[in-house]
C-alpha cells in the first residue's frame, strides 16, 4: 500500500525501474483491480474541483433577485400604507406563486444541465490487469500505466517510460506558447517545471507522437492541481439569446416605469383614487414585462439539450442550441461520419498478384482468394510477410477474451489490419515476443507515414506503412519471388495506378514496406522495400442519403472535406448522391492542387466544390474563415488535434465522440456520440424547432402583455370604468402567460421547418414583422375585451363587478385561444403543430380550472372582486374571446402583405 506521503517527490529525477518499484506496478501488466480500488480510497478521484450542485436555497433566492419582483414588493408595502391589507396579501401571494413556478422550472433546468455535463467525461487508455482498457480519466490513480497519442489531453501527471517523436503543448500550465519536445532522460531533482522534459502534465495536450507513462500525480496532487484555484460552484453560462432577452427586458422596464408614471398622473387628473392610480401603474409595468421569459427560455434550451443528447448529440456550449438552426453550410469529414468507420481489409495487392480477403468487421473467419480460387502457398507466404509488417507497425490492440470474445481498442484502420492478420493466425503479442519493438516513428501529416523498429535476430527490421504516394516515393526496391527487385519508374507508375484504381473503387489504400538495418538509430524512410498495397472498405452509413436529401430541402449545403484520396472520396460522394453526374469536374478537387496564399481563385474553387480531398488542417481553417466572410453560418466536423483550430473557428464545431481526440472535443461546441452525419441533421432540425419555439412564446407573451397595457390605458384616457383591476392583471399575467408559454417552449415543432431556408445568422429574435404581428394580435384582444365590457354594461345592463368579470374572463380566454395563432401554417385550423402539442392542452385545462376558481371560489372571488356573470355573461365571454382566434389569420396575412 502507498500513501500520499510515500509518493515520489521528484519523479523526473528517478530512473524508471526505481520509480515503478516505488509505485508497485509492472509496466506491462499495469495495476490490479484491488490496487486501483485501494488507491481510489487513498487518493480520491482524479479531479481538480468538485462542481457542487446548486443548492435549493440558492435557486429559491434567485427568484427574488429581479427588479420586477421589487416593484411588486413596493406595491405590497404601498397597499399596507393605504391600509389595503387584502391587496397587500394578494400581491404577496402572487409573488409566492411566481417564485414557486420559477423555482420548479429552474431547478429542473439546472439539474438537467448538471446531468448533461456528466455525460461528457474525458476517456483515457490504461493498462490494467494485463490488458489495455479505456476508462474515465477521473478514475486514474498513481501507478496507472497510461498510453497516450497525439491529440489527447493529458489527464494526470505522468513520468514517461516510452516515447516516440513526442511533443506537448504546455501553455495551459506554464504559459510557454511553443511546443515542448519530450525525452526519457533522468533529470536533476531541482529541474524547474518548464524544463522537466521527461514528464507530461495534467491539463496539457500532445501535439504529436505517442507515449507510455506512469501516473505520479492526480487531482490536487498534480502540478496543475497545486496552482489551480478551486471553484466549488457551478459556473453559469449566458447564451447570446439570453443576453438579447435580458437587454430587451431592461429596456422594457424603463419604458414601462415612464409609461406607468404618466398613466398614474392621468388617472389622478381624471379623478381616480390616488392609491388605485399608483397601483394600476405598477401593475401595468409588471404586466408589460414578461417575468416568465427567462424561465421559459432556460427551460426551452435545457429541454432542447436533453432531446439532442437522447439523439446522440451532446451540446458542450449552450449557445450552440440556438446557432444550430441558422447553419447553412456543413464541412463534413468522410470517414466515420458519412461512412461506418468499420474498416474491413478486403484487398491485398502484391506486386505479382491481387488477393481478395473474406469476412467483415470483427469476424476472424475469412478466406484469401486470387482470381476466385484459394490463394497459392507462395502468395500466402508474401501475404504473411506483409501482414507481419501491418501488425508490428501498428498502435491498436486486439486481444482474445475467452473462447470467442475479442477486445478491440484503437484506430479502425489499424484494427482492420490486426483482424486481417488474425485470419492468418498472426497475433501482435506473439510477434512482439519474437520481434520486440525498439522505437517508433509516429505518423505525421507531413510524412503521411509511420515506422517501427523491431529486433529480428541480430539485426533490426524497420516496418513502414502510410499513404501509397508517400511510401512509394521512399521505396528503392519491391518484393519479388527472388527476394527483392529494383523499383524502376515504370513499375512505380504501375503500382501508383493500381492504388488509384483501388481508391476509385471506394477503398482506402495504404502501402507497406520494410528495410533491414544493423542499428536502431537509422533513418526510417530510406531505401525501403515495398511489400504491397492493402485496401479497406468502409461502407456508407445507413440513412446518410436520406439525411443529405433533407439538407438539400432545408437549404443546407454540404462540403465533404477529407484527408482521404480524391478517388475514394469521389466514389463515396457519388454513391451517396452528394455529387451528381451533372455537377461537372469542379465538384471534386484535390486540395494539393490548391494554394490559397498564392493562387488567385483557389479559395473560391474550394468553396464552390462539393468534395475537397487531401485537405490540410490549414486549408480547412481557411475554408471556414472564407465561408464566414461570405456570411455563412458554418458547422464543421473533426476528430484530430489538427482539426481543433477549424473547430474553434466554426460557428458550430462538431467533434466525434467515439474516435475524436480530447483536444478536438474541447474545441467543439457539440460532440457526436455516435459519429453519425444523420445526427447532425437531426440536431439542426431540433435547433430550428427550439429557436422557433422561443420566438413563438416571446410573441405570445408580448402580445398578451401589450393587450393588457392597451386595455387599461385606453380606458384610463377615456375616463371610463377600468375593465381590469390591478390584482386581476397580476393574476392573468401569472396564469395565462406562464403556463401556455411553457407549453410553447417545449413543443416538438412543425415538420415544415426543415423545408425552409435557414434563418440569417444576424437576424433579430423579433424583426419588424414580428413586432407588427404582436401589435395586431394585441389590438384584436383589446377590441374583444373593451367590446365585451361595453356590451355587458349597455346591452346586458350588468353592474360594475359583473361587467369587470366579463372583461376579465374575456381577456383570459382570448389569451388562451390566442396560443393557436402561433401555429406554423395559418391555414391549418385544427391539425397543426400547436394542436398536436399535448402540453398546450394541459396548460389550457389548468388555466381554465384556475379561472373558474377565481370566479366561483368565495375567497378568490372576493380578493379579485369578481362575480358570477351568469349564462348570458358566459355566452358573451365565449363569443368575444373567440374573435382573436377567428381574425388572427387575417391579421397575419395583413402583416405579411404590409411587411
Amino acid at each position: 500500500m502507498i500513501r500520499s506521503e510515500n509518493l515520489p517527490r521528484a519523479p523526473w529525477s528517478e530512473d524508471p525501474p526505481e520509480l515503478l518499484s516505488a509505485l508497485r506496478v509492472d509496466p506491462e501488466q499495469g495495476l490490479k483491480a484491488a490496487d486501483v480500488a485501494q488507491r481510489i480510497r487513498d487518493f480520491g478521484q482524479n479531479a481538480l474541483k468538485e462542481t457542487r450542485p446548486r443548492h435549493v436555497i440558492a435557486i429559491l433566492a434567485d427568484q427574488f433577485r429581479n427588479a420586477i419582483i421589487w416593484l411588486l414588493l413596493g406595491a405590497s408595502v404601498l397597499a399596507l400604507v393605504f391600509d389595503e391589507r387584502l391587496e397587500s396579501l394578494a400581491i404577496m401571494a402572487v409573488l409566492v406563486i411566481n417564485a414557486v413556478i420559477g423555482f420548479t422550472t429552474e431547478w429542473r433546468a439546472v439539474r438537467s444541465m448538471e446531468a448533461l455535463r456528466r455525460l461528457g467525461q474525458v476517456q483515457t487508455i490504461v493498462r490494467r490487469n494485463g490488458r489495455t482498457e479505456q476508462i474515465s480519466a477521473d478514475g486514474l490513480v498513481p501507478g496507472d500505466i497510461v498510453v497516450a497519442e497525439a491529440g489527447e489531453v493529458v489527464s494526470a501527471d505522468l513520468r514517461l517510460l516510452e516515447s516516440s517523436k513526442l511533443q506537448a503543448d504546455e501553455s495551459a500550465l506554464t504559459g510557454e506558447s511553443l511546443p515542448v519536445d519530450k525525452h526519457l532522460l533522468t533529470l536533476p531533482a531541482d529541474t524547474p517545471l518548464m524544463e522537466r522534459s521527461n514528464m507530461l502534465f495534467k491539463g496539457t495536450s500532445l501535439n504529436r507522437g505517442a507515449a507510455v507513462g506512469v501516473v505520479v500525480g492526480t487531482g490536487l496532487n498534480s502540478e496543475l492541481g497545486r496552482i489551480a484555484e478551486l471553484v466549488m460552484t457551478a459556473e453559469g453560462q449566458e447564451t447570446p439569446l439570453e443576453k438579447r432577452l435580458n437587454a430587451l427586458g431592461q429596456r422594457l422596464v424603463w419604458l414601462m416605469l415612464a409609461m406607468g408614471s404618466g398613466l398614474a398622473l392621468v388617472g389622478v387628473a381624471v379623478g381616480r383614487d390616488m392609491f388605485l392610480a399608483i397601483q394600476i401603474a405598477i401593475a401595468l409595468a409588471v404586466a408589460a414585462i414578461p417575468e416568465g421569459l427567462p424561465i421559459v427560455a432556460t427551460l426551452a434550451l435545457a429541454k432542447g439539450m436533453w432531446r439532442m443528447a437522447r439523439r446522440n448529440a451532446l451540446i458542450v456550449r449552450l449557445s450552440a442550441v440556438e446557432t444550430l438552426g441558422a447553419v447553412n453550410v456543413i464541412l463534413v469529414d468522410k470517414t466515420g461520419t458519412m461512412t461506418e468507420n468499420r474498416m474491413t481489409l478486403t484487398t491485398i495487392a502484391l506486386p505479382a498478384a491481387t488477393i481478395e480477403v473474406g469476412g467483415h468487421g470483427l469476424e476472424l473467419d475469412g478466406h484469401f482468394f486470387a482470381n476466385g480460387q484459394p490463394a497459392a502457398a507462395a502468395c500466402l507466404e508474401s501475404v504473411d510477410e506483409l501482414m507481419q509488417t501491418a501488425v508490428l507497425c501498428n498502435n491498436a490492440s486486439l486481444e482474445r477474451v475467452g473462447p470467442d470474445g475479442l477486445t478491440a481498442v484503437g484506430d479502425p484502420t489499424e484494427l482492420a489490419l490486426l483482424i486481417g492478420a488474425a485470419k492468418r493466425g498472426l497475433w501482435r503479442a506473439d510477434l512482439l515476443h519474437d520481434m520486440p519493438e525498439i522505437r517508433e516513428e509516429s505518423f505525421t501529416p507531413e510524412t503521411k507515414m509511420m515506422a517501427t523498429f523491431n529486433r529480428q535476430g541480430g539485426n533490426v527490421r524497420i516496418h513502414v506503412k502510410g499513404a501509397p504516394e508517400s511510401v512509394l516515393a521512399h521505396c528503392a526496391h519491391v518484393r519479388s519471388g527472388q527476394g527483392k527487385a529494383p523499383l524502376d519508374q515504370e513499375t512505380r507508375a504501375t503500382l501508383m495506378a493500381r492504388a488509384d484504381e483501388m481508391a476509385a473503387d471506394g477503398l482506402r489504400v495504404l502501402a507497406l514496406a520494410v528495410h533491414d538495418v544493423n542499428r536502431c538509430d537509422a533513418e526510417p524512410y530510406t531505401d525501403l522495400v515495398l511489400l504491397g498495397l492493402v485496401g479497406f472498405l468502409d461502407p456508407p452509413r445507413s440513412g446518410i442519403s436520406e439525411a443529405i436529401a433533407r439538407c438539400r430541402e432545408a437549404g443546407v449545403r454540404i462540403i465533404m472535406v477529407t484527408g482521404d484520396h480524391l478517388a475514394t472520396a469521389s466514389h463515396v460522394a457519388t454513391r451517396l448522391a452528394l455529387v451528381t453526374k451533372g455537377q461537372g469536374e469542379g465538384a471534386a478537387l484535390d486540395a494539393r492542387d490548391l494554394d490559397f496564399d498564392t493562387q488567385k481563385g483557389a479559395a473560391d474553387r474550394a468553396l464552390n466544390a462539393t468534395v475537397v480531398a487531401r485537405a490540410t488542417p490549414k486549408q480547412k481553417l481557411e475554408m471556414v474563415r472564407r465561408l464566414q466572410e461570405q456570411g455563412s453560418i458554418v458547422a464543421m466536423t473533426g476528430d484530430g488535434v489538427n482539426d481543433a483550430p477549424a473547430l474553434k473557428q466554426a460557428d458550430i464545431g462538431i467533434a466525434m465522440g467515439q474516435r475524436g481526440t480530447a483536444v478536438a472535443k474541447e474545441a467543439a461546441a457539440m460532440i457526436l456520440q455516435d459519429d453519425n452525419f444523420s445526427t447532425i441533421v437531426e440536431a439542426i432540425a431540433l435547433g430550428r424547432v427550439i429557436y422557433a419555439n422561443i420566438r413563438k412564446f416571446v410573441i405570445y407573451l408580448f402580445s398578451c402583455n401589450l393587450s393588457e397595457i392597451l386595455i387599461v390605458t385606453l380606458a384610463t384616457l377615456a375616463g371610463a370604468p377600468l375593465p381590469l383591476l390591478p390584482l386581476q392583471i397580476l393574476f392573468l399575467n401569472l396564469v395565462t402567460d406562464v403556463f401556455p408559454a411553457l407549453a410553447l417552449g417545449v413543443g416538438r415543432g412543425s415538420p415544415t421547418l426543415m423545408a425552409q431556408r435557414p434563418r440569417p445568422g444576424q437576424e433579430s429574435l423579433l424583426a419588424r414583422r414580428h413586432w407588427s404581428l404582436i401589435s395586431a394580435y394585441a389590438v384584436l384582444m383589446t377590441v374583444a375585451v373593451l367590446g365585451s365590457m361595453a356590451l355587458a354594461v349597455y346591452a346586458l345592463e350588468f353592474d360594475r363587478e359583473q361587467a369587470v368579470t366579463v372583461s376579465f374572463c374575456t381577456l383570459a380566454l382570448a389569451q388562451l385561444v390566442h396560443v393557436f395563432n402561433l401555429r406554423e401554417d395559418p391555414g391549418a385550423w385544427f391539425r397543426n403543430d400547436i394542436s398536436a402539442n399535448a402540453w398546450v392542452w394541459a396548460a389550457i385545462a389548468l388555466c381554465l380550472v384556475l379561472i373558474l376558481g377565481a370566479v366561483y371560489l368565495p375567497g378568490a372571488a372576493h380578493v379579485l372582486q369578481l362575480a358570477d356573470p351568469g349564462m348570458n355573461g358566459w355566452l358573451l365571454i365565449a363569443t368575444m374571446s373567440s374573435l382573436p382566434f377567428l381574425f388572427g389569420p387575417l391579421a397575419r396575412k395583413a402583416v405579411a402583405r404590409w411587411n
